[in-house]
């Protein structure tokens, strides 16, 4: 579906870059999967955010011509589920570290958005000799039940819908600020459809814990402050300029927290930037990049 990425976005693209789905066998049976983008060794590592998974990125990465690696994080994507259903940014981390270790040893930069974005944060903490640049796309450990209620009364919707169409309308109804193309292809790829003729979400729905255990959830998550406050790798902001998910308190704690971070506003982009203003988000990202 490249091509309608391309067409979509007018991507001055001369030759379609080689992709393929590449796959490990974690030390306990899991299986992590991801895209690989290019012949070369990656020069970016991609993170997606809950629910999604590493086609998110696909428009930014083919604006950008790079080389990379793009991962489904457990329990989305063609990635494993966890048994326990710990999906926490500190958990994850260990298996983007390896996926980096593996797949993109001399990657110069790791771009996470939302729950990828917390989990970039913590691998940065743990494996600092792994992150020489991050970039956080719309989150901060200032995330909380308010301010994510958008995004998860969408995600905790229904899991399996009868036709296509009925998940395409939800879709849209909670996505507004995207086009209606670019979602259609994102469900294709986040989707499948059952033998029923049913279509279902493909991520494990203990990504998102219920009220009771989401008060821990952002408790644990607010403690990435110290994290970042001791980050010695470069970090980058990136805020949807009409989402809801990072407002100025959460900025201006940054600052205090880690006062060299940069923070850049995407004006007219929500919650996903990638999906919203990939051209936006790939310039930003191809400028950090090259610097």
């Amino acid at each position: 579906m490249f091509g309608g990425n391309i067409s979509e976005y007018s991507l001055n693209v001369a030759e379609m870059p080689k992709v393929e789905r590449i796959a490990m066998q974690l030390t306990d049976g899991r299986t992590l999967s991801a895209l690989k983008w290019g012949s070369a060794s990656p020069e970016v590592l991609f993170v997606h955010g809950s629910a999604q998974n590493a086609h998110t990125w696909d428009t930014v990465i083919l604006a950008m011509g790079i080389s990379a690696v793009a991962i489904d994080l457990p329990g989305h994507g063609h990635s494993s589920w966890r048994k326990d259903g710990d999906y926490g940014p500190s958990v994850l981390a260990l298996d983007v570290a390896t996926a980096i270790e593996t797949w993109a040893p001399n990657a110069k930069l790791i771009v996470g958005m939302s729950l990828g974005g917390l989990t970039t944060i913590a691998l940065a903490g743990m494996r600092g000799d792994l992150a020489n640049q991050i970039v956080v796309v719309d989150i901060t450990p200032g995330v909380n039940s308010a301010k994510s209620k958008a995004i998860t009364d969408f995600v905790n919707g229904p899991q399996t819908f009868a036709s296509f169409e009925e998940l395409l309308a939800r879709t849209i109804e909670h996505n507004p600020t995207r086009s209606e193309s670019s979602l259609r292809r994102g469900i294709l790829h986040n989707a499948k459809q059952l033998d029923d003729g049913s279509w279902q979400w493909r991520y494990d729905r203990s990504t998102h814990p219920s009220a009771e255990d989401s008060a821990k959830r952002i408790a644990r998550i607010s403690k990435l402050w110290d994290v970042i406050e001791d980050l010695k790798c470069s970090m980058t902001l990136v805020r949807g300029g009409v989402s809801p998910v990072v407002d100025d308190a959460d900025v201006a704690e940054l600052k205090r927290r880690k006062p060299d971070a940069q923070v850049l506003v995407v004006d007219g982009a929500g919650h996903s930037v990638q999906g919203d203003r990939p051209i936006e988000l790939s310039g930003a990202l191809t400028r950090i990049l090259r610097a």
